[in-house]
């Protein structure tokens, strides 16, 4: 073979080699644009109150954070956002269209929440707000005990005992 049928066999080759990066290349790129402009779907249903209101709710608004409500957390010094979430979660004041939901037999029809955190006996007290009350006055109490995972105590009042120390979390019903 002479050097002339080397060289344009080589050539060939490199021309084959290139040719084959560019398509990967176009097809990664591909990949990654399909990858980033996903559009995703979001399921999200209401926990049942109690077996006597299994009505779910048969909105399918979304809520939106800044317009519709507004979360709070301040002295995260103190308990990170994952603790008072765990406390909130029990007492099932996570779901927003539940909150959100004025219907007092299918939702919680809530203006407002405040969550204070007690340090030296390690409990979260949600103090919750009835659209319709006063602002200043809680119409129901839910004390958390974070050592044992537990409520221990709910309802309009609550022990002294169980005075709150810090405010650590505040949600609130910004629409009407």
């Amino acid at each position: 073979m002479s050097d002339n049928q080397k060289n344009a066999r080589n050539k060939k080759v490199l021309y084959g080699i290139i040719a084959l990066l560019g398509l990967v290349i176009i097809v990664l790129g591909i990949y990654v644009y399909n990858l980033s402009n996903r559009s995703t779907t979001t399921i999200v249903t209401a926990p049942t109150k109690s077996a006597s209101s299994e009505k779910a709710s048969s909105s399918t608004k979304k809520y939106v954070e800044g317009k519709d409500y507004k979360i709070t957390y301040s002295n995260t010094n103190l308990i990170d956002k994952a603790t008072i979430q765990k406390g909130l979660k029990a007492s099932y004041l996570t779901d927003i269209n539940d909150l959100m939901n004025t219907d007092e037999q299918t939702g919680s029809n809530m203006a407002k929440i405040e969550v204070y955190y007690n340090k030296d006996k390690n409990l979260l007290v949600e103090n919750l707000f009835k659209n319709g009350h006063s602002d200043s006055e809680a119409t129901t109490a839910v004390v958390y005990d974070l050592k044992n995972n537990q409520i221990v105590k709910s309802g309009v009042n609550y022990d002294t005992n169980y005075q709150p120390s810090w405010l650590v979390y505040t949600w609130k019903k910004l629409s009407k």
